[in-house]
C-alpha cells in the first residue's frame, strides 16, 4: 500500500474520505495540522497520528506521498519540501500562483524523480467515463461549441477566513478558486485553448479578487466555449453542455461533482440515438471524486497513468489563468500557450506584475 500523510486537515477531511473507500491502495499515517482539534475531528476513530508539523511526516519512511491540502499560497513552499525529502506529492489547486513557479515545480519533479499529481477531482464519474466512452466509439464527432455555468453563493460567511479574497492569501478570485475545475474538464474533453478573451468583475463582495467573470475561449480545433462565472447565485449551481457533430452531452446542475450527476447524451441524428444509448450501456460507474482522483492516482505511481492528472495539466490550468487574468486587465484576446516571454508570466497578482 501507499503510505499517505495529508497536510490540512480542512479539504483533507474530503481526501481522508477518498482514501478511506480505497482500504487496499493507501493507507493514511498521519494528517498535519496546527488545529489538533479540527484534525482529530478529521481523523476520528482512525488509527491515524496527528501532528502540528510537516519535518515529523517528511522524516517517516513509510511515507511515500504528501497530500498538501493547505492554503494556496503554501502550495509550492510546501511542494518542493515534499519533493526535497524524496515524497510524492499531491497538491490541491490552484496548483501554484503563476507559470514560473509550474515550470519551477515540473523541474524539482524531474530533479527527484518525483511525480506530482494536481487535484482535479471533477475528471471521476460515471458522466465523465460516458462521455470518453462516446469518443472513444467515434460518436461524438468534431466539436462544435460547449457552455459552461459556474454559478455559486459565496457570502461573508466565506469570506470570513483570513486569507479569502485576497491576492496575497487565495492568489485569485472566482476564475483561479471556483470555476478552475470546470475550465479542465473543458480542456479534457474540447482539446487546447488557442486564444481567449475575458472580462472579470468584484460585483458580490467587498473582497481584492474577482467574483464575476465572463470568458470566451476559441480552441485548437476551432470550437468556441463560453465560460459564466458568479459567486453571486442565489444558490450553487453547474452546469455543462458539449455540443459534438454528433451528439449533444449536457449535465444536470450538481455543484461542486459534475460527473457524478445524470447527463444527457443526445444524437443529432435520431437514428444514431440507439448506437449511444448501446455505449452508455456498457461503462461501468467507477469511482468518483477523491475515490476516482486517488484511484487513478494509484494507477500512475505503480506505473499505469493512463487516467491521472499530470503536473502537465497542471501547468496547463495556470497558463489558461494567467491568460484570463491578462486579458482582463489589457481589454486583449491572448493566445496560447505561453512561455517565458508572457507579460504574467511570473505572477498576475497586481503587485508582482
Amino acid at each position: 500500500m501507499i503510505g499517505v500523510a495529508i497536510i490540512g486537515a480542512g479539504i483533507g477531511r474530503e481526501h481522508l474520505d477518498g482514501y478511506r473507500a480505497l482500504p487496499d491502495r493507501y493507507k493514511v499515517h498521519a494528517v498535519v495540522d496546527l488545529d489538533t482539534a479540527r484534525a482529530q475531528a478529521a481523523v476520528g476513530e482512525d488509527p491515524i497520528r496527528v501532528e502540528t508539523q510537516i519535518e515529523a511526516v517528511l522524516e517517516n519512511p513509510e511515507i511515500e506521498l504528501i497530500d498538501v491540502c493547505l492554503p494556496p499560497h503554501l502550495h509550492l513552499p510546501v511542494s518542493l519540501q515534499a519533493l526535497g525529502a524524496g515524497k510524492h506529492v499531491i497538491c490541491e489547486k490552484p496548483l501554484v500562483a503563476s507559470l514560473a513557479d509550474a515550470d519551477r515545480l515540473i523541474a524539482a519533479a524531474k530533479e527527484a524523480d518525483r511525480i506530482v499529481t494536481p487535484v482535479f477531482q471533477y475528471r471521476y464519474g460515471p458522466a465523465m467515463a460516458q462521455l470518453r466512452a462516446l469518443i472513444a466509439a467515434g460518436l461524438t464527432g468534431k466539436p462544435y461549441a460547449a457552455s459552461l455555468e459556474t454559478h455559486w453563493m459565496r457570502g461573508p460567511d466565506y469570506y470570513a477566513t483570513p486569507w479569502r479574497g485576497t491576492w496575497k492569501g487565495e492568489n485569485g478570485g472566482a476564475v483561479l478558486g471556483h470555476a478552475i475545475h470546470n475550465h479542465d474538464l473543458m480542456m479534457m474533453v474540447m482539446g487546447p485553448v488557442a486564444r481567449l478573451s475575458a472580462m472579470c468583475a468584484t460585483r458580490v463582495n467587498p473582497i481584492e479578487t474577482e467574483d464575476c467573470a465572463a470568458i470566451s475561449f476559441e480552441m485548437t480545433s476551432g470550437a468556441v466555449v463560453t465560460s459564466s462565472i458568479t459567486l453571486g447565485a442565489a444558490d450553487d449551481t453547474t452546469r455543462i453542455r458539449f455540443c459534438f457533430e454528433g451528439l449533444t452531452a449536457e449535465s444536470g446542475t450538481a455543484p461542486y461533482a459534475p460527473a457524478t450527476d445524470t447527463w444527457r447524451f443526445t444524437a443529432r441524428a435520431p437514428y444514431a440515438q440507439a448506437a449511444i444509448d448501446e455505449v452508455l450501456a456498457t461503462v461501468p460507474a467507477g469511482l468518483s471524486g477523491f475515490a476516482g482522483f486517488l484511484e487513478a492516482t494509484a494507477d500512475a505511481l505503480e506505473g499505469r497513468p493512463e487516467h491521472a492528472v499530470t503536473l502537465a495539466d497542471g501547468r496547463r490550468s495556470i497558463e489558461l489563468v494567467t491568460a484570463v487574468y491578462q486579458a482582463a486587465r489589457d481589454g486583449a484576446r491572448v493566445a496560447l500557450p505561453l512561455g517565458p516571454d508572457a507579460p504574467f508570466y511570473r505572477g498576475w497578482i497586481p503587485s508582482e506584475t
